[in-house]
């Protein structure tokens, strides 16, 4: 495999192209900024703006003769303006697949999220079945639905005589592990400064990614479709992409803290006094025009007090069983854990 990563110098785009690597196949990064690290590896390191336009994606692939694109880089977060929202999530990704089309490239693996389908309302081991919600609380999710339906039409597209473009979209939860520069640094954070609550019940069922399983389940995905093309099973579907065995969120919280040298957090509010925070919050910093993310917004308190776990088995199915689970969730947290400590 020649594979372009865009956000290669991302927590799981360094996974993917870490990952391309070990196993001999050749990767190249496309990010906004630069990553020496990525360099000292021997990995091509571009930069620039996917939603500038096609032709600097395309031009890439075609230099390095790139086969596989696994389209990673994206704006995250739960606050902000929603034209910087389109414009990383949407338009870049437009471009992405505009360069694959024009190019010939015949795969195409796009990380989504698992937001794209949240509702409001807790979901346990659900099956990539749930339904896109008809309104979002947050830029992020409706941007990268928007994306994702993007990747999924294009399957089985094509350009002239080239060959038809395979697509499949992966939603990881909650990625974590060592070297993870948001979801643990920032649960710290909180934790540090006595801002952590237990938000609605505790007994809450949340699936999580470990990064290098992840970027696994990314490959996998890559060499089925591979084997197949556009017809293969897995080609235009999206998938949950977790560690199979799901955690009760504040037991797992409680875990990191303990074993970070914390206390545990046993102060709580009720779903829907935060909820009522949020909005009061997001209300608060439009009036003000601040750009720093609120405390709690509608979106985050609704992750926090209701359950998301996800099955596995489509994915493994619909891959050919070629996907084993690398790192299973306790010793997933181990490694974490241990990674932040001083």
């Amino acid at each position: 495999m020649r594979a372009l990563v865009t956000g290669g110098g991302g927590f799981l785009g360094g996974a993917i192209v870490r990952a391309l690597l070990e196993r001999g196949d050749a990767a190249v990064s496309i990010s906004r900024g630069a990553y020496p690290a990525l360099e000292k590896l021997g990995v091509p390191s571009i930069q620039a703006d996917l939603g500038d336009g096609p032709e600097l994606i395309a031009r890439s692939i075609l230099e390095h003769s790139i086969d596989t694109v696994f389209h990673c880089a994206a704006k995250p977060g739960v606050w902000g303006p929603a034209k910087t929202f389109e414009h990383a999530n949407v338009t870049a990704t437009k471009n992405v697949v505009a360069a694959c089309l024009g190019t010939g490239v015949p795969r195409l693996v796009f990380t989504s999220s698992p937001s794209v389908v949240f509702d409001g309302r807790s979901h346990r081991h659900a099956g990539r079945d749930l339904p896109y919600p008809d309104k979002y609380l947050a830029h992020y999710p409706r941007t990268k639905a928007e994306a994702e339906r993007l990747v999924l039409a294009a399957n089985g597209e094509t350009v002239d005589d080239a060959a038809p473009l395979a697509t499949v979209a992966l939603r990881p939860h909650l990625i974590f592990g060592p070297g993870d520069p948001n979801l643990l640094p920032r649960l710290l954070e909180r934790a540090d400064a006595g801002r952590l609550r237990i938000v609605g019940p505790e007994d809450s069922e949340v699936s999580l990614s470990y990064v290098d399983n992840a970027a696994e389940a990314h490959l996998v995905a890559a060499d089925a479709l591979a084997s197949g093309g556009p017809a293969s099973p897995c080609a235009g579907n999206a998938y949950f992409v977790n560690n199979v065995e799901p955690v009760r969120l504040w037991d797992w919280i409680n875990r990191v803290l303990t074993s970070t040298g914390r206390p545990p957090v046993t102060r709580r509010i009720p779903a829907g006094a935060a909820y009522a925070v949020g909005a009061a919050l997001e209300g608060l910093w439009k009036i003000t025009g601040r750009r720093s993310e609120p405390p709690m917004t509608r979106f985050v308190a609704k992750q926090l007090s209701t359950s998301h776990s996800y099955d596995m088995a489509p994915f493994m199915r619909d891959t050919g069983g070629q996907y084993v689970e690398p790192v299973d969730i306790d010793e997933a947290t181990d490694r974490a854990c241990r990674s932040l400590l001083p």
